[in-house]
Protein backbone atom coordinates (compact mmCIF):
# COMPACT_ATOMS: atom_id res chain seq x y z
CA UNK A 1 0.00 0.00 0.00
CA UNK A 2 1.57 3.29 -1.13
CA UNK A 3 0.21 5.31 1.80
CA UNK A 4 1.85 2.88 4.19
CA UNK A 5 5.13 3.16 2.30
CA UNK A 6 5.06 6.97 2.39
CA UNK A 7 4.22 6.90 6.11
CA UNK A 8 7.21 4.63 6.71
CA UNK A 9 9.51 6.84 4.62
CA UNK A 10 8.70 10.02 6.55
CA UNK A 11 7.99 8.51 9.97
CA UNK A 12 4.35 9.41 10.47
CA UNK A 13 0.93 7.73 10.49
CA UNK A 14 -0.98 6.52 7.42
CA UNK A 15 -3.94 8.71 8.41
CA UNK A 16 -1.75 11.83 8.44
CA UNK A 17 -0.36 10.97 5.00
CA UNK A 18 -3.89 10.48 3.68
CA UNK A 19 -5.13 13.79 5.09
CA UNK A 20 -2.17 15.70 3.62
CA UNK A 21 -2.40 14.13 0.15
CA UNK A 22 -6.15 14.63 0.00
CA UNK A 23 -6.03 18.11 1.55
CA UNK A 24 -8.80 17.22 3.99
CA UNK A 25 -7.10 18.85 6.96
CA UNK A 26 -4.47 21.52 6.12
CA UNK A 27 -3.43 21.85 9.79
CA UNK A 28 -2.99 18.12 10.46
CA UNK A 29 0.78 18.31 9.94
CA UNK A 30 3.55 20.90 10.12
CA UNK A 31 4.79 22.46 6.92
CA UNK A 32 8.04 20.48 7.21
CA UNK A 33 6.15 17.20 7.49
CA UNK A 34 3.89 18.12 4.57
CA UNK A 35 6.98 18.83 2.46
CA UNK A 36 8.41 15.41 3.33
CA UNK A 37 5.14 13.65 2.52
CA UNK A 38 4.82 15.30 -0.88
CA UNK A 39 8.49 14.65 -1.68
CA UNK A 40 8.03 10.96 -0.85
CA UNK A 41 4.85 10.81 -2.93
CA UNK A 42 6.71 12.22 -5.93
CA UNK A 43 9.64 9.86 -5.36
CA UNK A 44 7.48 6.73 -5.58
CA UNK A 45 5.12 8.26 -8.19
CA UNK A 46 2.18 7.77 -5.82
CA UNK A 47 -1.27 7.32 -7.36
CA UNK A 48 -4.58 6.85 -5.48
CA UNK A 49 -5.71 3.23 -5.15
CA UNK A 50 -8.42 3.55 -7.78
CA UNK A 51 -5.96 4.92 -10.32
CA UNK A 52 -3.29 2.35 -9.44
CA UNK A 53 -5.74 -0.56 -9.77
CA UNK A 54 -6.91 0.78 -13.11
CA UNK A 55 -3.35 0.91 -14.39
CA UNK A 56 -2.62 -2.63 -13.23
CA UNK A 57 -5.82 -3.94 -14.79
CA UNK A 58 -5.18 -2.30 -18.14
CA UNK A 59 -1.49 -3.08 -18.12
CA UNK A 60 -0.68 0.56 -18.76
CA UNK A 61 2.68 1.75 -17.51
CA UNK A 62 2.75 4.54 -14.92
CA UNK A 63 4.76 6.72 -17.27
CA UNK A 64 1.71 6.95 -19.59
CA UNK A 65 0.03 9.20 -17.02
CA UNK A 66 0.42 12.95 -17.66
CA UNK A 67 3.64 14.25 -16.12
CA UNK A 68 3.49 17.98 -15.44
CA UNK A 69 6.34 20.44 -14.82
CA UNK A 70 5.64 23.37 -12.50
CA UNK A 71 7.53 26.62 -13.09
CA UNK A 72 7.83 29.12 -10.22
CA UNK A 73 8.38 32.33 -12.13
CA UNK A 74 8.45 35.00 -9.41
CA UNK A 75 10.19 33.42 -6.45
CA UNK A 76 13.45 31.59 -5.84
CA UNK A 77 11.99 29.41 -3.08
CA UNK A 78 8.53 28.37 -1.93
CA UNK A 79 9.65 29.30 1.59
CA UNK A 80 9.65 33.01 0.76
CA UNK A 81 6.01 33.33 -0.29
CA UNK A 82 3.22 31.57 1.65
CA UNK A 83 0.64 32.37 -1.03
CA UNK A 84 2.57 30.54 -3.75
CA UNK A 85 3.36 27.72 -1.34
CA UNK A 86 -0.35 27.18 -0.65
CA UNK A 87 -1.18 27.49 -4.36
CA UNK A 88 1.54 24.94 -5.14
CA UNK A 89 0.01 22.55 -2.57
CA UNK A 90 -3.42 23.03 -4.16
CA UNK A 91 -1.90 22.14 -7.52
CA UNK A 92 -0.31 18.96 -6.15
CA UNK A 93 -3.66 17.89 -4.68
CA UNK A 94 -5.49 18.63 -7.94
CA UNK A 95 -2.91 16.81 -10.07
CA UNK A 96 -3.30 13.79 -7.81
CA UNK A 97 -7.10 13.90 -8.21
CA UNK A 98 -6.75 14.15 -11.99
CA UNK A 99 -4.35 11.17 -12.09
CA UNK A 100 -1.37 13.27 -13.13
CA UNK A 101 1.98 13.72 -11.41
CA UNK A 102 4.61 16.40 -10.92
CA UNK A 103 7.50 15.80 -13.29
CA UNK A 104 9.80 18.73 -12.43
CA UNK A 105 9.69 21.77 -10.14
CA UNK A 106 11.72 24.54 -11.76
CA UNK A 107 12.54 28.01 -10.46
CA UNK A 108 12.89 30.77 -13.04
CA UNK A 109 16.41 31.65 -11.93
CA UNK A 110 17.57 28.21 -12.98
CA UNK A 111 17.49 29.47 -16.59
CA UNK A 112 15.69 26.29 -17.63
CA UNK A 113 18.54 23.88 -17.64
CA UNK A 114 15.82 21.30 -17.07
CA UNK A 115 14.50 19.75 -20.29
CA UNK A 116 10.76 20.48 -20.40
CA UNK A 117 10.14 18.67 -23.68
CA UNK A 118 9.82 15.37 -21.82
CA UNK A 119 6.88 16.68 -19.75
CA UNK A 120 3.29 16.31 -20.93
CA UNK A 121 2.64 19.94 -20.06
CA UNK A 122 3.75 22.95 -18.01
CA UNK A 123 2.05 25.09 -15.36
CA UNK A 124 3.59 28.50 -14.65
CA UNK A 125 2.96 30.10 -11.25
CA UNK A 126 3.34 33.86 -11.21
CA UNK A 127 3.89 36.65 -13.71
CA UNK A 128 6.60 35.96 -16.25
CA UNK A 129 8.33 37.92 -19.00
CA UNK A 130 8.01 37.44 -22.76
CA UNK A 131 11.55 36.07 -22.78
CA UNK A 132 10.83 33.55 -20.04
CA UNK A 133 7.62 32.40 -21.70
CA UNK A 134 9.46 32.08 -25.01
CA UNK A 135 12.01 29.78 -23.38
CA UNK A 136 9.20 27.62 -22.00
CA UNK A 137 7.05 27.40 -25.14
CA UNK A 138 10.12 26.64 -27.25
CA UNK A 139 10.35 23.36 -25.33
CA UNK A 140 6.69 22.60 -24.68
CA UNK A 141 3.53 23.98 -26.29
CA UNK A 142 1.16 22.66 -23.61
CA UNK A 143 1.30 25.56 -21.18
CA UNK A 144 -1.09 27.20 -18.72
CA UNK A 145 -0.25 30.16 -16.50
CA UNK A 146 -1.73 31.08 -13.12
CA UNK A 147 -1.22 34.75 -12.38
CA UNK A 148 -2.98 37.75 -10.93
CA UNK A 149 -3.63 39.67 -14.15
CA UNK A 150 -4.21 38.90 -17.83
CA UNK A 151 -0.86 38.76 -19.59
CA UNK A 152 -2.14 38.65 -23.18
CA UNK A 153 0.20 35.80 -24.01
CA UNK A 154 -0.82 33.16 -26.53
CA UNK A 155 -1.20 30.50 -23.82
CA UNK A 156 -4.03 29.37 -21.56
CA UNK A 157 -4.22 31.44 -18.40
CA UNK A 158 -6.14 31.43 -15.13
CA UNK A 159 -6.26 34.81 -13.40
CA UNK A 160 -7.68 36.72 -10.45
CA UNK A 161 -7.19 40.41 -11.20
CA UNK A 162 -4.89 42.04 -8.63
CA UNK A 163 -6.02 45.54 -9.62
CA UNK A 164 -9.65 44.64 -8.92
CA UNK A 165 -8.62 43.10 -5.59
CA UNK A 166 -6.85 46.32 -4.62
CA UNK A 167 -9.85 48.40 -5.64
CA UNK A 168 -12.10 46.22 -3.46
CA UNK A 169 -9.75 46.67 -0.48
CA UNK A 170 -9.60 50.44 -0.92
CA UNK A 171 -13.36 50.71 -1.39
CA UNK A 172 -13.82 48.93 1.93
CA UNK A 173 -11.47 51.33 3.72
CA UNK A 174 -13.27 54.31 2.18
CA UNK A 175 -16.59 52.91 3.45
CA UNK A 176 -15.14 53.05 6.98
CA UNK A 177 -14.22 56.70 6.54
CA UNK A 178 -10.48 56.35 5.85
CA UNK A 179 -8.71 58.70 3.44
CA UNK A 180 -5.15 58.80 4.76
CA UNK A 181 -4.20 55.29 3.63
CA UNK A 182 -0.60 54.03 3.51
CA UNK A 183 0.58 51.44 0.97
CA UNK A 184 3.26 48.83 1.74
CA UNK A 185 4.32 46.57 -1.12
CA UNK A 186 5.88 46.27 -4.54
CA UNK A 187 5.42 49.40 -6.66
CA UNK A 188 7.17 48.20 -9.83
CA UNK A 189 4.69 47.05 -12.50
CA UNK A 190 2.45 45.79 -9.69
CA UNK A 191 -1.29 45.77 -10.39
CA UNK A 192 -2.16 46.08 -6.70
CA UNK A 193 -0.25 49.34 -6.49
CA UNK A 194 -2.01 50.56 -9.66
CA UNK A 195 -5.36 49.73 -8.06
CA UNK A 196 -4.39 51.67 -4.92
CA UNK A 197 -3.40 54.75 -6.92
CA UNK A 198 -6.45 54.61 -9.20
CA UNK A 199 -8.83 54.50 -6.24
CA UNK A 200 -7.20 57.56 -4.66
CA UNK A 201 -7.47 59.48 -7.94
CA UNK A 202 -11.08 58.42 -8.59
CA UNK A 203 -12.03 59.59 -5.07
CA UNK A 204 -10.22 62.93 -5.42
CA UNK A 205 -7.73 62.08 -2.67
CA UNK A 206 -4.26 63.60 -3.26
CA UNK A 207 -1.36 61.17 -3.59
CA UNK A 208 0.99 61.39 -0.61
CA UNK A 209 4.21 59.64 -1.56
CA UNK A 210 5.34 59.75 2.07
CA UNK A 211 2.71 57.06 2.70
CA UNK A 212 3.87 54.80 -0.15
CA UNK A 213 6.65 52.37 0.76
CA UNK A 214 8.30 50.10 -1.77
CA UNK A 215 8.75 46.68 -0.17
CA UNK A 216 9.50 43.39 -1.93
CA UNK A 217 10.20 41.46 1.29
CA UNK A 218 8.03 41.33 4.39
CA UNK A 219 7.80 45.15 4.61
CA UNK A 220 8.65 45.24 8.31
CA UNK A 221 11.53 47.72 8.05
CA UNK A 222 9.61 50.02 5.70
CA UNK A 223 6.50 50.13 7.88
CA UNK A 224 8.53 50.51 11.07
CA UNK A 225 10.08 53.69 9.68
CA UNK A 226 6.68 55.00 8.60
CA UNK A 227 5.14 54.21 11.98
CA UNK A 228 7.89 56.11 13.80
CA UNK A 229 7.09 59.17 11.69
CA UNK A 230 3.46 58.90 12.68
CA UNK A 231 4.33 58.61 16.36
CA UNK A 232 6.53 61.72 16.16
CA UNK A 233 3.86 63.66 14.26
CA UNK A 234 5.84 63.91 11.00
CA UNK A 235 3.07 62.21 9.02
CA UNK A 236 -0.46 60.95 9.54
CA UNK A 237 -2.44 57.91 8.35
CA UNK A 238 -5.35 55.93 9.75
CA UNK A 239 -5.16 52.79 7.63
CA UNK A 240 -2.63 50.59 5.85
CA UNK A 241 -3.19 48.67 2.64
CA UNK A 242 -0.63 45.87 2.34
CA UNK A 243 -0.04 44.23 -1.04
CA UNK A 244 -0.13 40.75 0.54
CA UNK A 245 -0.96 38.98 3.78
CA UNK A 246 2.68 38.20 4.54
CA UNK A 247 3.40 41.94 4.79
CA UNK A 248 0.18 42.62 6.72
CA UNK A 249 1.09 40.04 9.37
CA UNK A 250 4.35 41.90 10.07
CA UNK A 251 2.50 45.24 10.11
CA UNK A 252 0.02 43.92 12.69
CA UNK A 253 2.90 42.70 14.84
CA UNK A 254 4.52 46.15 14.85
CA UNK A 255 1.20 47.85 15.61
CA UNK A 256 0.67 45.53 18.55
CA UNK A 257 4.10 46.46 19.93
CA UNK A 258 3.28 50.20 19.66
CA UNK A 259 -0.36 49.89 20.73
CA UNK A 260 0.02 51.98 23.90
CA UNK A 261 1.58 54.85 21.94
CA UNK A 262 -1.25 55.06 19.41
CA UNK A 263 -4.20 57.32 20.16
CA UNK A 264 -6.52 55.13 18.09
CA UNK A 265 -6.11 51.79 16.30
CA UNK A 266 -4.87 51.71 12.71
CA UNK A 267 -6.85 49.65 10.21
CA UNK A 268 -4.99 47.02 8.19
CA UNK A 269 -6.21 45.25 5.06
CA UNK A 270 -4.39 43.07 2.52
CA UNK A 271 -4.79 40.53 -0.27
CA UNK A 272 -4.46 36.70 -0.53
CA UNK A 273 -6.26 35.17 2.49
CA UNK A 274 -3.48 32.72 3.32
CA UNK A 275 -4.02 30.29 6.18
CA UNK A 276 -1.95 32.37 8.61
CA UNK A 277 -4.28 35.36 8.15
CA UNK A 278 -6.82 33.60 10.37
CA UNK A 279 -4.41 33.44 13.31
CA UNK A 280 -3.31 37.06 13.70
CA UNK A 281 -4.19 39.45 16.53
CA UNK A 282 -6.51 41.05 15.55
CA UNK A 283 -7.75 38.71 12.83
CA UNK A 284 -6.73 40.06 9.43
CA UNK A 285 -9.28 41.51 7.03
CA UNK A 286 -8.17 40.47 3.55
CA UNK A 287 -9.23 39.89 -0.05
CA UNK A 288 -9.72 36.22 -0.81
CA UNK A 289 -7.98 34.81 -3.89
CA UNK A 290 -9.62 31.45 -4.79
CA UNK A 291 -6.45 29.36 -4.95
CA UNK A 292 -7.99 25.88 -4.98
CA UNK A 293 -10.48 26.79 -7.71
CA UNK A 294 -7.71 28.36 -9.79
CA UNK A 295 -5.56 25.26 -9.35
CA UNK A 296 -8.46 23.01 -10.37
CA UNK A 297 -9.17 25.03 -13.51
CA UNK A 298 -5.49 25.26 -14.48
CA UNK A 299 -5.04 21.49 -14.31
CA UNK A 300 -8.32 20.88 -16.17
CA UNK A 301 -7.33 23.33 -18.92
CA UNK A 302 -3.89 21.80 -19.28
CA UNK A 303 -5.15 18.22 -19.49
CA UNK A 304 -7.75 19.35 -22.02
CA UNK A 305 -5.02 20.93 -24.16
CA UNK A 306 -2.78 17.88 -23.84
CA UNK A 307 -5.71 15.80 -25.16
CA UNK A 308 -6.06 18.30 -28.07
CA UNK A 309 -9.61 19.12 -27.04
CA UNK A 310 -8.98 22.84 -27.57
CA UNK A 311 -6.40 24.78 -29.57
CA UNK A 312 -7.12 28.47 -29.10
CA UNK A 313 -5.73 30.25 -26.02
CA UNK A 314 -8.26 30.33 -23.17
CA UNK A 315 -8.45 32.90 -20.37
CA UNK A 316 -10.50 32.21 -17.24
CA UNK A 317 -10.83 34.96 -14.63
CA UNK A 318 -11.99 34.25 -11.09
CA UNK A 319 -13.55 36.98 -8.95
CA UNK A 320 -12.11 37.94 -5.58
CA UNK A 321 -14.09 38.73 -2.43
CA UNK A 322 -13.50 40.45 0.86
CA UNK A 323 -13.13 38.47 4.08
CA UNK A 324 -14.16 40.83 6.88
CA UNK A 325 -12.41 40.15 10.16
CA UNK A 326 -11.39 42.49 12.96
CA UNK A 327 -8.32 44.40 11.73
CA UNK A 328 -10.30 47.30 10.22
CA UNK A 329 -12.10 49.97 12.22
CA UNK A 330 -14.60 52.76 11.58
CA UNK A 331 -12.72 56.05 11.37
CA UNK A 332 -13.86 58.42 14.10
Amino acid sequence: MSLKKIASMVGTSISTVSRVLNNTSPTCASKELQDKIWAAAREINYQPNESARSLQKSGTAARSLPHISIILARISSLEEDPFFLELFRDLEVELLKQKASVDHIVYADESFRQNLSDSSGVIILGRCSDKLLGSITAQNRNVVGIWRNPMNFNVDEVVCDGKKAAELAMKYLFSLGHQRIAYIGDCSFESRYVGYCDMLIRNNIPMDFELIKQATGDGEAEFSALLEKKLTGETEFTAVFCANDKTAIHVLKLLKEKKRQLKQPISVISIDNIEASQNTQPYLTTIHIPRSEMAHMAVSLLLDRIAREHREAVRIEFPCRIVERSSCYQQK
